[in-house]
């Protein structure tokens, strides 16, 4: 059984026991439990269940396992011939999830 959801404005196909690296999320705390419940597609065994009508109930869940910040990015601003020059780092900030359940 697999599943796409959708979080932090990108969408994820996910199954049980998968670990996902996700926008972070509110909830804090290692081993909390978290459910999402904007799942797009549920496929189980290979029969397709998609639309709002029919995913109306449909949730996956999942257990935090790790919340962190990413590698670090270099931003750089340069305009030539006008001694510009920015540099700025940035972390993004991520949570991991380990897919415990679907269901429809």
């Amino acid at each position: 059984m697999e599943a796409v959801i959708a979080t932090g404005g990108k969408q994820y196909r996910v199954t049980p026991g998968q670990v996902i690296s996700i926008e972070k999320l509110p909830v804090t705390g290692k081993g909390s439990v978290v459910s999402f419940t904007s799942v797009l597609l549920v496929n189980q065994d290979g029969k397709l269940t998609t639309g709002a009508g029919d995913l109306q109930n449909a949730r996956v869940s999942g257990q935090i396992v790790a919340e962190g910040l990413a590698k670090k990015i270099k931003v750089v601003k340069f305009k030539r011939r006008k001694n510009y020059r920015r540099t700025r780092g940035h972390r993004q900030p991520f949570t991991q999830v380990r897919i415990t359940s679907i269901e429809v």
